[in-house]
């Protein structure tokens, strides 16, 4: 879906400077973009490489275990369905926290394989289960304490305060995260009651 999507605004932009005449315009995006994608990727990769590096090593030092040990019991008051110690709450815990540092392409496979776990305790597979759904708000509204990317693209544009950002990001991560869950919740109880 987003491939079709991107593929409809590429050619759309296309079209568009086609008929208004802007043959310039079309060739400089065309030439220039590449130039600015591997900037960016450059300027970035540092950053990504600084915070990839410090939850290799929470996880090398059994900081990350002590961290998921530490969210379990919230966990399983947010994921009754899930048994104790199953590996579902680990790999969610594992997520929060590389999400909480703004790691998101660390926190990817940890995500992928909570949903992976919590499929197996899925009575209907053709359904996303409660603790699936649930997972996906805390994993779209997370909390972010570290915002590594935001900081990295305020560096990359000479920003007076490139790390000003993170208390209005915490404060407005967390809001989200508490709305989110309160929805969450909500729509679930609708959901029983109509059973």
């Amino acid at each position: 879906m987003i491939s079709k999507l991107w593929a409809f605004f590429i050619i759309s932009g296309s079209l568009y400077l086609v008929a208004t005449g802007d043959f310039d315009g079309l060739n400089k995006q065309i030439l220039s973009s590449g130039k600015v994608t591997l900037d960016l990727i450059l300027q970035m990769l540092p950053i990504v490489c600084l915070w990839l590096g410090v939850a290799n090593i929470a996880k090398e030092s059994g900081l990350l275990k002590k961290l998921t040990l530490f969210l379990e019991p919230i966990l399983h008051k947010i994921f009754p369905e899930i048994p104790k110690g199953h590996a579902a709450l680990g790999y969610i815990s594992s997520n929060i926290i590389a999400n909480m540092f703004g790691l998101g392409n660390a926190a990817t496979p940890f995500g992928l394989k909570a949903m992976e776990e919590m499929q197996k305790l899925n009575k209907d597979k053709t359904v996303a289960s409660r603790s699936m759904i649930t997972f996906l708000v805390i994993n779209t509204c997370g909390i972010t304490l570290v915002p590594t990317t935001i900081i990295s693209l305020r560096v990359m544009h000479d920003s007076a305060d490139a790390s000003g950002i993170v208390v209005p990001c915490i404060l407005v991560s967390f809001l989200a995260l508490v709305i989110g869950l309160i929805f969450d919740y909500i729509f679930y109880q609708k959901a029983r009651f109509k059973k």
